[in-house]
């Protein structure tokens, strides 16, 4: 058939490409400064244009056309014409297919060839035009039926923040090695919605896993060529479309991605994408023309105001992404709803998100990006965590962004790992334990916006931290020179693995230790997978580009690292069981009408700490009260709670530790110890008997009543 005869005006709404569930597909494309766009469609195995169709409309900035006789698994991609000024910021080139930038699925992957770039790029210069077709090395776009029965699943699991510990994980890394996963889908979206998958991460007590970038991304040239490739994913080049690699059938991709959501979400657990909105895969100005490059540089990319040629580098990627264009916050937002609303995911992780809130003149909580989310009812609904720096000026914020988001707090990272290892006093731990109110206690925020963690995808796990001193990245090919040297990390001794059973037996307190401070913080805790069983790195700092054994959880560890599990699991278990850990107001240690104090600080004297006590910068034991009377709301009403006792000591020796005296209050009973092993007898002690707090140690007690119980306390320090 012609293709005069099939082609209509179609709408400039949705942009993409849509399935009308019955004749058609309608392709709507934004470039505000093209003078032409050309649809190009494939065969079935995507290597043969079958035709190129001029979409004949142009409304509101926008290129449109409807196609009768398409159906979901077409494949297609654009070219699009225009001016190749790039010292205008305009870099158009037909000879270039680009992806559509709202597919919902991709076919094939990316061979790196020099005629994927713009220019020629065998030159080095920019300027110059390269006229080979780029198609024999694209992936094309794939239009999708979006159809999925959800068999009565909820969109959204609905956790609330109190009751939130996020789970970072990766969806290849998570299953690549686990034995109870048959091997043909183990590194795969339906791999991690297997039943065993599920069922352990439910075990743990954890709320909310968070994967890593699924988002369609590019696997670095540099990389490939070193025998390495980019396994984070943050390269994105899609941002509708679950990337292909995950999946265990390729065609299937959004409907194993979807599968996957319905069974964490069978558990009540949620699911929380980490996304790159600032920065795409196609670099800078001598980079390749993918998608954005090709379709409107000047408008989807922050370029240089006086020298348009150059792009805006806050990501320290190559690129950065116009957050000030409405068409771009248009396509993230929109992106944000399609993840929410089609495939029911129930949150997202910005990666730089400072970027997001970034207008010309600098960081604005007033941005139009923040704006958008803020009034948006769909976006509203979902929990938004803020990644909250970049490298650009200004770039820093923790604290920073408006109510409703919370955001990763690197401070809490950095203090509890430089307590742990004696670098740092009480002072400077006890903010970090109390949701660090310094940074998150205003515009009505609660304490849930502190996102506390202590390892993640990017440095060393727990593991590690207590076994390197220094960072070993030798498998990145870069001479070690990468990553971080600021680790804050020690060693207990010997660098690496090693045999002393002293060593290891501190190492071992020690990695409860930190792991006991993140999940009894107040906050949102966030868990690294695979540290709850001491997963190792190799002292790997930076393993982006290991999609290896480096990176992948070893499952052969967790059965090793059982010990930790089993605190991990108890210390999750008593912080969802005690409110007091989760309540939704800051703790400020000042008492209440009833003359009650939310949190009391005391020395190893069973003492409330005083001014002269917090200047000591020796002071390295101490413990915190939190007061199960205290008003828990804005209620104004006495608590209901229980009272527990936290008491940290990172001195290296044994410290003979005063338990505080209390009226009403009988005993403290011992909950958790991280000296003892996991099935020793905990224990009640009397007010005001001294326990032997073993050097470098964490303990919690619960006070008990008159009755016996722990409940309802009345704590009064003498």
């Amino acid at each position: 058939m012609a293709a005069k005869t099939r082609i209509g005006e179609g709408l400039p709404h949705p942009l993409g490409a849509t399935w009308d569930g019955d004749g058609g597909v309608n392709f709507a494309l934004f470039s505000a400064h093209a003078t032409k766009v050309e649809l190009c469609l494939f065969g079935d195995d995507g290597t043969k244009e079958t035709a190129r169709i001029e979409l004949p409309e142009f409304t509101d900035e926008i290129w449109h056309g409807h196609i009768a006789g398409l159906r979901p698994d077409t494949i297609y991609g654009y070219r699009v014409h225009g001016p190749y000024e790039p010292e205008a910021g305009h870099r158009f080139n037909p000879n270039k297919l680009l992806l559509d930038p709202y597919a919902r699925g991709h076919f094939g992957d990316l061979r790196w060839d020099p005629a994927v770039f713009g220019y020629q790029m065998e030159s080095g210069d920019d300027l110059t035009f390269d006229e080979r077709d780029s198609a024999p090395f694209m992936p094309k776009c794939v239009v999708v039926d979006p159809n999925f029965d959800w068999r009565g699943e909820p969109r959204h699991a609905q956790i609330p923040w109190d009751r939130t510990i996020v789970y970072e994980t990766h969806v290849r890394g998570f299953t690549k090695l686990h034995p109870k996963v048959p091997e043909e889908i183990r590194g795969t979206y339906k791999g991690l919605g297997h039943k065993a998958v599920v069922d352990y991460i439910k075990a743990l007590g954890v709320s909310s896993v968070e994967l890593l970038p699924v988002h369609t991304f590019i696997r670095d040239s540099h990389l490939l060529d070193k025998g390495l490739t980019n396994y984070w994913g943050y390269n994105s080049i899609g941002f509708f479309a679950p990337d292909s690699g995950y999946a265990h059938e390729r065609e299937q991709t959004l409907r194993e991605f979807k599968e996957m959501v319905a069974r964490l979400h069978d558990a009540g657990l949620e699911v929380i994408l980490d996304v790159v909105y600032n920065h795409t895969a196609e670099g800078n100005e001598l980079g390749p023309t993918l998608s954005f490059k090709g379709i409107d540089n000047a408008s989807y990319y922050r370029l240089m105001p006086d020298r348009p040629r150059y792009f805006i580098n806050d990501t320290g990627t190559g690129n950065t992404l116009n957050l000030s264009h409405i068409r771009v916050i248009q396509m993230v937002t929109d992106s944000l709803r399609y993840w929410a609303t089609e495939t029911h995911v129930d949150g997202f992780r910005f990666d730089l998100g400072t970027i997001l809130a970034r207008e010309p003149y600098g960081f604005d909580t007033q941005s139009g990006f923040l704006k958008a989310c803020c009034q948006d009812p769909v976006l509203g609904a979902v929990k938004l965590i803020a990644e909250p720096w970049d490298c650009g000026p200004g770039g820093y914020q923790v604290g920073g962004f408006p109510p409703g988001w919370a955001e990763w707090n690197d401070k809490f990272r950095d203090t509890v790992r430089d307590f742990w290892r004696g670098e740092t006093p009480a002072s400077a731990l006890a903010p970090r334990l109390s949701a660090s109110a310094d940074l998150f206690n205003h515009r009505g925020r609660k304490p849930w916006a502190s996102v506390n963690f202590v390892a993640a995808h990017d440095g060393f796990t727990v593991n590690d931290l207590v076994t390197y001193n220094d960072k070993h990245n030798e498998a990145n090919a870069e001479d070690n020179n990468d990553g971080s040297s600021d680790n804050r990390s020690w060693n207990c001794g010997v660098e690496g693995p090693s045999d002393d059973a002293a060593i290891e037996g501190l190492r071992l307190r020690q990695i409860k230790n930190i792991l006991g401070t993140l999940l009894l913080s107040l906050g949102t805790p966030m868990l690294l997978a695979g540290d709850e069983f001491g997963r190792t790195q190799q002292g790997n700092n930076n393993a982006y580009c290991q999609d290896n054994e480096i990176s992948w959880l070893d499952w052969d560890a967790a059965d090793r690292g059982k010990a930790i599990a089993a605190f991990v699991k108890e210390a999750i278990r008593l912080r969802l069981k005690y409110p007091v850990l989760r309540r939704s107001r800051f703790v400020n240690g000042v008492p209440d009408n009833d003359g009650i104090k939310d949190v009391t600080w005391i020395n190893a004297a069973g003492v409330e700490m005083q001014e002269e006590h917090w200047a000591d910068g020796l002071m390295h034991c101490f413990g915190m009260i939190l007061d199960g009377r205290a008003q828990a709301t804005g209620v104004r009403k006495p608590g209901e709670d229980a009272s527990l006792l936290l008491v940290l000591n990172s001195h290296d020796d044994l410290v003979e530790f005063v338990l505080p005296e209390s009226t009403g209050g009988t005993a403290w009973q011992l909950l958790l110890d991280t000296n003892l092993a996991e099935d020793a007898a905990k224990g009640r002690f009397g007010l005001g008997e001294t326990y032997g707090v073993t050097g470098r140690s964490l303990l919690l007690f619960v006070l008990e009543t008159g009755s016996g119980q722990a409940g309802a306390p009345h704590l009064i320090l003498r």
